[in-house]
């Protein structure tokens, strides 16, 4: 839960280990409505989550944070990683 930043903006995932063919999740559009695109940082693929999304991505993931990492879903928070 450590490798992504959020922002007021939108929330970026960090998906440097993994190919484009990896990174390219067409799920988050087809099954939870997710409007996110994929940008390169230093040639390597990263997931961007657009703030429009960041209530559905919450509501689809809080049951899977540990109570101690809940601050770090709030909208706006920066350098707080997801």
């Amino acid at each position: 839960m450590s490798d992504g930043v959020s922002t007021k903006y939108g929330l970026t995932i960090g998906t440097d280990n993994y190919s484009v063919s990896e990174v390219v999740i067409n799920i988050l559009i087809i099954r939870y409505d997710l409007n996110y695109s994929i940008y390169y940082c230093k040639g390597l693929p990263r997931i961007y989550i657009k703030a429009s999304s960041l209530n559905k991505l919450r509501t689809i993931i809080i049951p899977h944070i540990i109570p101690f990492s809940l601050y770090k879903l709030q909208k706006g928070k920066r350098n707080n990683i997801l």
